[in-house]
C-alpha cells in the first residue's frame, strides 16, 4: 500500500479530473487495498472481491469529474466500493464464503485440533457477517475491519451519524445472537 500527502494527494486528483491516466494509476495503487478488503469483507470471496474493486475504480475514472475534494477520496471510494460490492451480491445471489486457504490465521505454530477449531470459527464468523443486511453489513465493515470513524462511515454512505449508530448497534446485536450458541460450541469442544 502506498501512502501519499493530502497535497499530493488533491494534486493527483486535480490531475487524474484533467484526464492525466498516471495520477489516477498513483491513487489507485493508493487505495486498492483498502478497497479491496471492504468488498472481500463485504461478499467474502476472494474473485468476487477483485472484480468488484476493479469495477470500482472503473466507476470512479468515470465519475471522478464529479468529485468534490472537501470529501475524502478514501471514503467516497469506499462508498463506490460498498455499492460494488452490493451489485455483485444481486448478480450472484449468493457469495459463498471463500476458501479457508483465503482467510488470513494469526495463529504460530498452533496444534491440528487448534487449527481445525480457529478455521471453523473463521468461517462461522464470516457467514454471520454475510447474513447481515447489506446495509448493516457495509457499516460493520466500515467500522470495524478498516477503522473509519461514524463521520467516516456516513460521509462514505451518505447518511447521518445517527443512522450509522444504529445499523452499527443492529449488526453487532444480530452478530452476537447468531455467534452465541454456535462458539459456545467451539469453545466446549476446545476445552474437552
Amino acid at each position: 500500500m502506498t501512502i501519499i500527502s493530502q497535497a499530493n494527494e488533491t494534486e493527483l486528483v486535480t490531475r487524474a479530473q484533467s484526464g492525466d491516466r498516471n495520477a489516477f494509476s498513483e491513487l489507485v495503487r493508493t487505495h486498492s487495498q483498502g478497497v479491496l478488503n471492504v468488498i472481500y469483507r463485504m461478499c467474502g470471496n476472494m474473485q468476487v472481491a477483485e472484480d468488484a474493486a476493479q469495477e470500482t475504480f472503473i466507476q470512479a475514472w468515470l465519475r471522478l469529474p464529479s468529485y468534490h475534494q472537501k470529501s475524502s477520496l478514501r471514503n467516497w471510494l469506499y462508498r463506490i466500493a460498498v455499492n460494488s460490492a452490493i451489485d455483485m451480491l444481486r448478480k450472484e445471489k449468493r457469495i459463498l464464503p471463500g476458501a479457508v486457504e483465503d482467510l488470513n490465521l494469526a495463529n504460530l505454530e498452533p496444534g491440528p485440533e487448534s487449527i481445525v477449531a480457529s478455521s471453523e470459527r473463521t468461517v462461522v464468523v464470516q457467514d454471520a457477517v454475510l447474513a447481515l443486511p447489506d446495509a448493516s453489513r457495509a457499516v460493520l465493515v466500515l467500522r470495524e475491519f478498516e477503522g473509519l470513524s461514524y463521520q467516516e462511515i456516513a460521509d462514505a454512505l451518505e447518511i447521518p451519524v445517527g443512522t450509522v449508530m444504529s445499523r452499527l448497534n443492529y449488526a453487532r446485536k444480530l452478530l452476537r445472537e447468531k455467534l452465541e450458541v454456535q462458539l459456545f460450541s467451539f469453545t466446549e469442544v476446545e476445552h474437552v
